[in-house]
């Protein structure tokens, strides 16, 4: 009796014979169906998703080759957009440090999983070309859209941006861009002692030796530069009490940001959108010889530009976003960061599984494109060492006045 008087039972919360409320079951329906409608429902882009399945059904009923590899790239984008998009959730509650790096890593990972197919079939030159083609268009159209955009939107002030973060990047790049130059040179130079077998163990050395070096780069960043993510001018509050233009209003919006979906949540919203991704990647993989005899398109452009338009749909919009939002840090962290992570991590992975799986994926991307990555690099290195960003009509408008 005394424990009962201890603990009593409130009337207004029933309760069954097990001892559990009775609208547990309710609760928890509740939290998946609001789940479901925060991730599936609430953006626009998620129309596309039928997609997806009518591929695999075109693909069973008919032998059009066209047709499933059109509606697999469909069915992929809007997951390559929600997977990036569950990853930013989980960036609440890992901070923004390992935030950062697990956004770089699941932008990436529709690449991947493309190009594991793709090594799985054998077709080496389209994983060559679509990771060549992923890196170029971070570099050259997301980074330049994002400056473009900012400028206009910001068009009576300068942008600024951590030149440190950016020279690390620039040398990284530098470094893979060295990786995949001696193979090359080895090839187009005739000096190989064994045809074929030298550029491969070469390719294979240097594949392992990135991994290294971008495994200590991981290190690096997460135990000792915490601040990486952080944008220019919000390291600390002292800057912020003396400069007399700094706006609350702004400060308070950036800390009423709040995760939409739990850990848990996100964590298995990251495993349904990578599987679901994984199952398309198959159709889409054994469609491309199919896709480009039908619509009389070269395997190359549907390699260099299509693949990573789609893989890349997610961080060329946030890219533009956190430009026009004055966070232009943060755009270089996803343009930049992505391309050092294909570079450093994506392209050598690639070769250290193709060694698994008995491909001879090599570290050789042909003349013309490995000097095409080389220019695109040092041109990029040397525009982020100002670490200011100014359009013309930036430029215009504050010696013009207009």
């Amino acid at each position: 009796m005394d424990a009962q008087k201890t603990h009593p039972i409130h009337s207004n919360q029933p309760v069954s014979f097990s001892g559990l409320p009775v609208g547990g079951n309710k609760m928890t329906r509740n939290g998946v169906y609001k789940s479901i409608k925060t991730v599936v429902f609430s953006n626009k882009l998620n129309l596309l998703l039928p997609f997806g399945p009518l591929a695999i059904m075109v693909h069973k009923m008919s032998a059009s080759k066209g047709w499933v590899f059109f509606l697999s790239l469909l069915g992929i984008t809007p997951l390559a957009v929600r997977l990036s998009y569950a990853t930013e959730q989980l960036a609440f509650y890992t901070g923004p440090t390992v935030g950062g790096l697990l956004n770089a890593t699941f932008g990436n990972a529709t690449e991947l999983i493309i190009s594991i197919y793709a090594l799985k079939s054998g077709m080496t030159r389209v994983v060559h070309l679509s990771l060549l083609g992923s890196i170029l268009s971070n570099m050259l159209l997301v980074l330049g859209c994002s400056f473009f955009c900012g400028g206009l939107v910001h068009h009576g002030k300068e942008q600024v941006f951590s030149k440190a973060t950016a020279v690390v990047n620039s040398g990284l790049l530098l470094m893979a861009v060295m990786g995949l130059l001696f193979p090359a040179v080895l090839h187009y130079t005739h000096t190989e002692r064994q045809v074929g077998k030298s550029e491969l163990a070469l390719s294979r050395f240097s594949s392992c030796v990135m991994l290294l070096a971008y495994a200590t780069y991981l290190v690096f960043q997460l135990k000792s530069q915490e601040d990486t993510y952080v944008p220019v001018g919000e390291e600390g509050t002292i800057n912020r009490e003396n400069d007399d233009d700094y706006d609350d209003d702004d400060d308070d919006d950036e800390h009423d940001e709040a995760p939409e979906i739990s850990k848990w949540e996100s964590i298995i919203w990251l495993a349904i959108m990578t599987a679901w991704i994984s199952i398309l990647s198959d159709y889409l993989v054994d469609t491309i010889k199919g896709a480009s005899d039908a619509w009389n398109v070269p395997i190359a452009f549907i390699s260099v530009i299509l693949l990573p338009i789609i893989g890349n749909a997610a961080e060329h919009a946030s890219a533009i976003m956190f430009a026009m939002k004055d966070k232009l840090d943060i755009s270089l962290g996803v343009a930049i960061g992505s391309s050092t992570q294909i570079s450093m991590f994506g392209i050598p992975f690639c070769v250290v599984i193709g060694w698994a799986m008995g491909q001879e994926m090599d570290l050789n991307f042909q003349l013309f494109e490995t000097t095409i990555l080389f220019i695109t690099v040092i041109v990029v290195a040397f525009f982020l060492q100002v670490g200011i960003s100014r359009t013309l009509y930036s430029s215009l408008s504050n010696r013009y006045h207009f």
